[in-house]
């Protein structure tokens, strides 16, 4: 493989994958804590979109609990969120018929 062919396939990656992260903007994860009292919706780009609160929270004095159960159903959803990321990552240099991790090694 010549360097132009080598070049034009990167732009060619470089083009799927700012579409891959521009839709995944647009999909939403649900990250939870406390057995679902506090569950937080964001997208995989990080964009919080909601939260929801038990409404057994709202009598609940200990606001350090309450605040620890948003973190964590925050961090939740983040986890999920770079999950769903490395898999459509994956999915699409597989389909592209490039090795398992080869977009970390990449300038892009």
């Amino acid at each position: 493989m010549n360097i132009q062919d080598m070049m034009k396939q990167a732009k060619v990656m470089q083009d799927k994958m700012a579409e891959m992260q521009e839709k995944l903007g647009e999909v939403e994860v649900e990250g939870a804590a406390g057995g679902g009292l506090v569950t937080v919706t964001m997208t995989c780009k990080g964009e919080m979109r909601g939260i929801k609160i038990d409404d057994s929270m709202m009598d609940f004095n200990e606001k350090e609990v309450l605040e620890d159960l948003i973190k964590a159903a925050l961090n939740d959803a983040k986890a999920k969120a770079d999950q769903k990321l490395a898999e459509e990552t994956q999915k699409m240099m597989s389909e592209m018929g490039l090795p398992a991790g080869a977009a970390g090694g990449l300038p892009f």
